[in-house]
């Protein structure tokens, strides 16, 4: 009888075939969704609490992923939700179908295959390469070693103008209180060869020469990754009047997304040595949660915070508000409304990415109008010019 390891809030999975392989499992649960390349079996299956995914490996891997990812959670680093943990599948543990890993499945998201397939990829390029440059650094400054990082083991959606990706699988890593260098670049080794090879496979589908293929992607990343290392783990030295360059770097760090721990400040030869240690790229979706209560993505909540500071500004009457009573104002005039009208428009899978490429789309409109044409013309015009938006245009 198999073993069944579930976190509350998500159905038993009591009744699913356990006995049996995936690949042979012919259930109603199940349902067809995309999926990239995977050295193992996965299905998807649907329950009134969502949809989650399944793999198939053996019991040790099995662990190690679910352990991973469940480390990872709190940390805030951008990786697939670890629901649950089958194992006994088979009496021999180092069987493929000996265990299963249960994650809840990411809405919107997609593989690496649609992104550098798909028609926009080229003007996509920078925006993919630095979203996987970002995970590799947020997981390294987590202390996680990913061992196997590669393009098939990513998810990607759309994010605002930017492209999020979520780490899928953790069966190779491990995590440590801090990375060395030597760990780092090793990482990042991997890294390139893998993904030379995932581009050299695109190329053999598409017919394509393998000298054409983009081999060197995996380079670029690397050199993303540095750029974005140093900036955040570099210690700043100031000036004894120079103080209010702390609060400049803060303030840098979190235009790039990443919360602020902590400051630690160093007196050396009538300086002081600056290191901020940063704990994550959520600062905008934070602070869009604390204002509104919204749960975006972070580049979406950047756009989406702009908005409700530009709501704030045009607020006029005898009595300031602050800050938190004019977002619930915003959230009740201009965001539900809005939302709700896109959840109703034919085509529209993610209302809340839609919502910003309608004030992308507003603020181009606007330009060529020379004044604020507002949200409620942007969204009609919007819908006139065939819904352009980041997916589309960038």
């Amino acid at each position: 009888m198999p073993e069944l390891t579930i976190r509350p809030g998500n159905p038993d999975f009591l009744d699913l075939p356990w006995d049996i392989s995936l690949a042979d499992w012919d259930i109603e649960e199940l349902i067809d969704l995309p999926k990239g390349i995977s050295r193992h079996t996965v299905r998807f299956v649907a329950f009134d609490q969502g949809i989650y995914a399944i793999k198939e490996l053996p019991t040790k891997p099995a662990r190690r992923d679910y352990d991973i990812l469940r480390t990872l959670e709190p940390l805030a680093v951008p990786s697939v939700t670890a629901v649950g943990l089958v194992e006994g599948r088979s009496d021999d543990p180092t069987e493929e179908r000996s265990a299963a890993l249960i994650t809840r499945y990411v809405d919107f998201s997609f593989s690496y295959r649609e992104l550098l397939q798909g028609p926009g990829f080229g003007t996509r390029r920078n925006q993919m390469l630095d979203a996987f440059a970002n995970l590799l650094v947020e997981l390294h400054l987590a202390g996680c070693f990913w061992g196997d990082c590669s393009l098939s083991n990513v998810l990607y959606r759309y994010d605002g103008p930017a492209i999020e990706t979520i780490m899928v699988d953790g069966e190779t890593a491990s995590i440590h209180d801090q990375l060395s260098r030597g760990q780092r670049e090793e990482d990042l080794a991997i890294m390139e060869l893998n993904v030379a090879g995932g581009m050299a496979d695109i190329a053999a589908l598409s017919g394509q020469d393998i000298d054409l293929a983009d081999l060197a992607l995996g380079e670029d990343i690397s050199g993303r990754y540095a750029s974005l290392w140093n900036e955040l783990t570099t210690p700043v030295s100031v000036g004894p009047n120079e103080r209010h360059q702390i609060d400049a770097q803060i303030d840098r760090l979190n235009d790039l997304g990443f919360t602020v721990d902590e400051i630690e400040v160093q007196p050396e030869d009538h300086r002081l040595i600056i290191r901020a240690k940063v704990v994550g790229r959520t600062y905008h979706h934070d602070r869009l949660r604390e204002l509104t209560g919204i749960d975006a993505l972070e580049n979406q909540a950047r756009q989406i915070l702009s908005d409700v500071y530009y709501y704030q500004a045009r607020q006029t009457g005898p009595r300031p508000s602050g800050k938190s009573v004019a977002a619930i104002r915003w959230r009740v005039a201009e965001f539900e409304p809005m939302i709700e009208q896109l959840r109703r428009t034919e085509g529209v899978l993610d209302p809340l990415q839609a919502f910003c490429d309608v004030l992308h789309h507003r603020y181009l409109a606007s330009q060529r109008a020379g004044a604020d044409i507002g949200t409620k013309q942007a969204y009609a015009s919007w819908i006139a010019e065939g819904r352009p938006g980041y997916k589309i245009s960038r």
